[in-house]
């Protein structure tokens, strides 16, 4: 394990330690060709580890070894699965500096918010642990009393996992607790630009007791050719992804072919509303928390804030001085508060959004800029007076940047935060708690965030609407996910009476 404050011994030790090979049917093992994929520390551009890089030989062997185990783990009993995940839950919070360092080499993230990430990725295994033995159906007479009713749930069966880089653990942890506890079996497919997490917390959930076969995972860097026949294949049962729309929607398209259940958690253009009552200071900090958490590479960051026109310079300001107060540095620096962008192509597309807005009349009131040196480092950038064709008011951003653009009207809000494709979640600051009740209901989102800048908790159900996907994780509804309902007609036990 590694200290709470890891010097470059510590990392090159936590990375000599991992497991670089996928695991299929409880094996590690090399790819199928031998080959292995790179990753990259986004702090320096340099190579973290190579890894083994998995073929589409490899994803068959993967789902075969998942379809073998799947009839006995759906056996297992409730308990059973439960322990296992309370284990796995102990073992990644006594390992959480060796988590959270990995997820900062691999992903950028400041140590701080790598180590929240840790707390928040494995309190979905406790919470999944205490609703293993609470998975029930129901039993009743018929309303016209000749027979009783029986609904039982029942496994999913074989599922296939997709997730994105942004949140390593999280977003792992999120899909493969609810399936564990409801006795499905699953392919992991973790991003290519962060695999080396996944790698540790399945080996962590092997410790935990976690039978061979449940868990198998195969990064790869070619996601298509390895992923595209298991969704093909008709003993895959499930299909969950996070990431960006556009792949999502291909993906719908390609598990209708077998009518795979299908959880998609897309992308996101969250609108943070702040009302001309609300109490600045605490908008300006719940704006940072939903603009800033991640560095911006989040799906429910702030995408676009907008302030109503009274307070909107009074904002800018507070808001402006937040920013520039946010150093940038690698995330090991006891002192960073927003590390690199995760490539280079990430910092491109982030420039090139900001670039567009200043050149349709935005004000750039701070940043705008590559930071000189290794690594894919941006400035903190504010953004007032956007115009309301601009690109970044219409795609992801992805980056540490807040564009601003003001309203007059509570209607006139609500049409703009309503007036996107995207639909995850959004936020708003007022006094006004008859205000907040009408934005919950009239803003078009899956979730909504009153007074406060993060929504994100395992014990409530996060997803969206419209093109921001389909289903939820988390909460009670994200065990039904994995869990398919039987009928039992029973004839009336007192017909022969």
């Amino acid at each position: 394990m590694v200290s709470a404050n890891p010097t470059p011994d510590d990392e090159r030790a936590l990375l000599a330690s991992l497991p670089t090979g996928l695991l299929i049917g409880g094996a590690w093992r090399a790819a199928s060709d031998g080959g292995t994929l790179d990753v990259i520390d986004p702090s320096t551009g340099g190579v973290l580890a190579s890894i083994a890089c998995a073929t589409p030989a490899d994803g068959a062997d993967a789902l075969n070894a998942a379809v073998s185990a799947q009839a006995a783990w759906a056996k297992t009993a409730p308990r059973e699965r439960a322990e296992i995940l309370r284990r796995a839950f102990e073992a990644v919070t006594a390992r959480g500096d060796d988590f959270a360092l990995l997820m900062t080499l691999e992903m950028g993230k400041p140590l701080a918010e790598a180590r929240g990430e840790v707390a928040y990725g494995a309190e979905f295994l406790r919470w999944f642990s205490e609703e293993t033995a609470r998975i029930s159906g129901r039993f009743a007479q018929a309303p016209d009393g000749s027979s009783r009713l029986l609904v039982m749930k029942r496994p999913v069966g074989p599922c296939l996992f997709i997730t994105p880089w942004n949140f390593p653990l999280a977003m792992a942890t999120r899909k493969i607790a609810p399936a564990i506890a409801a006795g499905c079996t699953m392919v992991l497919k973790p991003a290519a630009l962060t695999p080396l997490t996944a790698l540790l917390f399945a080996q962590v959930l092997q410790e935990a007791g976690l039978p061979a076969g449940v868990l198998n995972v195969i990064p790869t860097a070619s996601a298509g050719a390895v992923t595209g026949p298991l969704v093909r294949d008709p003993r895959l049962r499930k299909l969950s992804f996070t990431g960006s729309t556009p792949v999502g929607k291909r993906l719908i398209a390609d598990a209708a072919e077998q009518v795979l259940r299908v959880s998609m958690e897309l992308g996101g253009n969250a609108p943070l509303l702040v009302f001309d009552d609300a109490d600045l200071d605490l908008a300006v900090t719940g704006a940072m928390l939903a603009k800033m958490r991640n560095g911006g590479e989040a799906c429910t960051a702030a995408n676009r804030i907008l302030v109503q026109r009274g307070i909107a310079a009074e904002f800018t300001e507070k808001l402006t001085a937040q920013m520039r107060a946010h150093t940038v540095a690698r995330g090991t620096d006891p002192a960073s508060k927003i590390g690199p962008l995760v490539d280079e192509n990430t910092r491109g597309k982030v420039h090139d959004l900001v670039t567009s807005a200043v050149d349709a009349g935005a004000t750039l009131a701070l940043g705008g800029a590559y930071v000189s040196g290794p690594g894919y480092f941006y400035e903190p950038t504010v953004l007032s007076d956007v115009p309301a064709d601009a690109a970044i008011l219409h795609e992801e951003i992805f980056g540490p940047v807040a564009p601003l653009i003001t309203f007059d009207t509570e209607a006139e809000g609500i049409r703009l935060a309503n007036d996107t494709e995207y639909g995850l979640v959004a936020y708003a600051f007022t006094r006004d708690l008859n205000r907040g009740l009408r934005l919950a209901e009239e803003l078009d989102v899956g979730m909504f965030g009153l007074n406060t800048g993060i929504v994100s908790n395992p014990a409530a159900p996060f997803g969206g609407v419209k093109q921001s996907g389909m289903g939820r994780e988390g909460g009670f509804e994200g065990i039904d996910e994995y869990l398919e309902t039987r009928y039992v007609g029973i004839a009336d036990p007192y017909a022969d009476a």
